[in-house]
């Protein structure tokens, strides 16, 4: 962590299932202050009161600013003196962002662009956007608007010198047991005695822990280019299995119950597109899909094109790597929500 030695970093939307993550890793570090940036005061004010308890000794490292990326001044209150930010604040959920799609444009994609402009106004080193794999081949407006959002990233990369801000974007599938996902809803449900509800068992969906999240931010930090999009390798599987693992690590005996694709949901996720994998490059757990550094006068291509292109195809919870339940189970196990709940459920 000696890159953080000492620093601040910012968190926008950092009430979130993704703050907490990073707060739980770096908290107890030599960083020097987390900023947590937010609309929610209820939800700040809880998350203070938690992490005053769980560290006392190092709560006063936390700072939390209220304030919403949709209005550039609050974004601007919280830049003094900031030298790092992940940028978490979005609208996520699919079937309200259909309904509502400005909503998620002035958040997803105007909020992206005041954090940036007032970031690098602030001379702030080094931002990192949070995006999904909804942004690839979009059929929904959260993933539209998530694809304009990285759209925007790579654009405003081109405006500042990477010596004085690196801005790269990260893209990664679902993250399990998030806050607003499928898992805990489950969980519920069957802790109520009802069925599990499923949209369509043959839908795939890369799946991955909330570390593994931390890890591709990290990783996008460390190894990124300005104006890079970085995408974690993932393994996949059907709604089908995912919703029978949690139904036999609960001992639930009940149906699974199908009810149909919601608004603006796709039977598969990309993570990676054909057109991206034209110049991606391959990192082994990752992929790094580097901007196109041409500018706008194409004549100077005309004689002399780049006709090279990647062997890549484009990667999806289809072709990747499908678990099976027992697998499924074991990936469930090594979180800590899914023990904890599991010790509170055997405990009732």
């Amino acid at each position: 962590m000696n890159t953080f030695t000492g620093k601040t970093l910012l968190i926008t939307g950092g009430t979130g299932s993704f703050g907490n993550a990073v707060l739980k890793k770096f908290l107890t570090t030599d960083i020097g202050e987390i900023r947590i940036f937010s609309r929610d005061e209820k939800k700040q004010d809880d998350m203070r009161h938690e992490y005053q308890a769980a560290y006392p000794e190092y709560a006063n490292k936390l700072k939390f600013y209220i304030g919403d990326v949709r209005d550039i001044a609050s974004v601007r209150n919280a830049m003094h003196g900031v030298d790092y930010i992940f940028h978490a604040a979005a609208l996520k959920q699919v079937p309200s962002c259909e309904f509502f799609p400005m909503e998620a444009v002035r958040t997803n994609v105007i909020g992206t662009d005041n954090v940036l402009t007032a970031a690098i106004e602030a001379g702030v080193k080094v931002i990192i956007g949070l995006s999904t794999d909804k942004a690839a081949y979009p059929v929904n407006a959260m993933g539209t608007s998530k694809a304009m959002m990285e759209k925007v990233i790579v654009a405003k990369s081109r405006t500042v010198s990477p010596d004085k801000t690196k801005i790269c974007c990260t893209r990664y599938g679902n993250v399990m047991c998030s806050r607003g996902s499928v898992i805990p809803l489950w969980i519920e449900q069957i802790k109520n005695g009802k069925p599990i509800t499923v949209t369509e068992p043959k839908m795939t969906r890369f799946i991955m822990a909330l570390e593994e999240a931390v890890d591709l931010v990290l990783f996008a930090f460390k190894h990124g280019v300005s104006g890079d999009i970085l995408v974690q390798k993932a393994p996949a599987c059907t709604i089908e299995t995912l919703a029978q693992a949690v139904k036999e690590l609960f001992g639930s005996k009940d149906e699974i119950k199908v009810i149909g694709i919601r608004h603006g949901e796709k039977m598969y996720e990309t993570l990676l597109t054909n057109e991206e994998c034209a110049k991606a490059d391959d990192m082994g757990n990752f992929y790094r899909v580097p901007s196109d550094k041409r500018d706008l006068n194409y004549d100077k291509y005309f004689s002399d094109g780049d006709t090279e292109r990647n062997v890549l195809t484009e990667f999806n919870s289809n072709n990747t790597e499908i678990l099976d339940v027992e697998q499924v189970k074991e990936k469930l196990l090594s979180l800590e929500y899914i023990r904890q709940e599991l010790e509170n459920w055997e405990n009732k």
